[in-house]
Formats: C-alpha cells, sequence, structure tokens
C-alpha cells in the first residue's frame, strides 16, 4: 500500500546513516558483486538514503535522510538484513487532453522492463550546498530531461504529492506543464536516437501516455507500487 501525502512545506534533515553489522555487510557486498557481474552497467555512486517521515506542526513533513552508495541497497536482497529505504524524485507529465506519460525502464538499468514516471534517486549534495526542495526540483527536472528529452526550467515543476510505501520508500513528486502528446513523443524519440548514435541505452526503452489505473493493467511487465495511486491522483486532478 502507498500512502498519498500532501503538505504546504518539507523540510530535510541529515542524519548519520545506520550502523551495518561486520558479516551483513560481507553478504551485502556479495550480493552487490553479483548484480554488478549481471549488469555491469550499474554503479556504486552516492544517493541519499531516507531515514524517517514525520509530521511537523503548520502542516509541515520532515524527511530524515543519510548519504551512502548504491551497494548499500543491496541489503534489501540479504536475508533478515534491515532493508535501506530510498528517497526518490518523480515527475508527473501531463499532456494537454488530460493522459500522463510513463516510461519503462530499458535492459540497463537497474530494475529493466518496469514502468515508472521520470524520476530517480536522490544524489546527496556537495560542498556546503543543502538538500533542500530546491535541490530536489532540480533533481526531478534532470531526471525528467534525462529519461524524455523534455527540458523545462526547474522552477516550472510544482511538487504536488509525497508518497510512503509500505516498504518505507519516500518520493517526493512533482507536476510539470501540460505538453500535446506528439511533442512528448517527438522529444522522447530524439532523446533515444541520441543515445544510439553515442552508442547508448536510453534509460526507458518505451513511453506511452495513460488516462487512468485502468490503462496500467495493459502496460507488459511490473510496475513501480506508488504508479497506480499517482495515476488515479492525476486523473482526478489533471485529466480534471
Amino acid at each position: 500500500m502507498t500512502e498519498l501525502l500532501e503538505a504546504e512545506k518539507l523540510r530535510l534533515v541529515e542524519v548519520a546513516p545506520p550502523s551495518i553489522p561486520s558479516g551483513t555487510r560481507a553478504a551485502m557486498n556479495r550480493e552487490w558483486d553479483e548484480a554488478v557481474l549481471a549488469n555491469p552497467a550499474l554503479f556504486d555512486g552516492p544517493v541519499v538514503l531516507c531515514a524517517g517521515l514525520s509530521r511537523e506542526a503548520g502542516d509541515a513533513l520532515l524527511v530524515s535522510w543519510s548519504r551512502t552508495t548504491y551497494r548499500y541497497f543491496a541489503l534489501r536482497r540479504v536475508p533478515g538484513a534491515t532493508a535501506l529505504r530510498s528517497l526518490f524524485v518523480s515527475v508527473t507529465q501531463p499532456t494537454d487532453d488530460g493522459r500522463v506519460l510513463v516510461g519503462r525502464m530499458s535492459r540497463s538499468t537497474a530494475a529493466p522492463g518496469r514502468w515508472q514516471f521520470p524520476g530517480g534517486s536522490v544524489e546527496p549534495p556537495t560542498g556546503d550546498e543543502p538538500l533542500d526542495e530546491r535541490a530536489l526540483r532540480r533533481h526531478a527536472a534532470l531526471e525528467l530531461a534525462e529519461e524524455t528529452g523534455v527540458d523545462i526550467p526547474a522552477t516550472a515543476l510544482t511538487r504536488c504529492l509525497i508518497t510512503y510505501g509500505d516498504d518505507g520508500q519516500v518520493g517526493v513528486h512533482y507536476l510539470a506543464p501540460p505538453l500535446p502528446a506528439p511533442v512528448l513523443q517527438a522529444r522522447f524519440d530524439a532523446l533515444v536516437a541520441a543515445e544510439a548514435a553515442r552508442g547508448r541505452d536510453p534509460e526507458f526503452d518505451r513511453i506511452v501516455f495513460v488516462g487512468s489505473p485502468a490503462e496500467l493493467p495493459r502496460l507488459e511487465g511490473p510496475h513501480v507500487v506508488y504508479l497506480e495511486p499517482v495515476v488515479r491522483w492525476s486523473s482526478r486532478r489533471v485529466g480534471s
């Protein structure tokens, strides 16, 4: 189950990363090494994990976060280990007729064949830069451009939802300005062609436009747990 939350303010506070016993760490490293052998495109770059989510006074949400690297998410495959939870951003990109863009992850990604909105895990800031809503919005705009070819200013994105899943994953979702479906398709096709010219797979190998949750079962392959509830929300808000 995924809970949809709305809040006037979002506050992010860094906390120390969790301690992992040496035996569990060794098992995690083995799982990560096996995953890299299966998919050499994986990389152990810096990433943010979600340490907690709570309500604050004045219609605000507090997200506690820690710095780690992608290999630590391999704990999800270690029996008996406490899996780390991710903090991610996504973008709901509507068409001008009320549908929304959904993409399928390509074979070179960590989740090939999975349907989701444009977006991804959050990277920690460098230097003295804070991890705040401005940084999240910039990251969401970058993910939208990298995965769909739709390049818009971060300031054009509006936070619309925060999702909290049973697995503890927290997503911050942004709404983009509507564009005609043919324009979105053309920008995606141009991105795919440019990636192919560089000898690379795009992050999405296909996009579709859906208008309601009833259309999701027609998509072949798995989809992220938040997809159905956010599509349901968007069909009421965006498509109304």
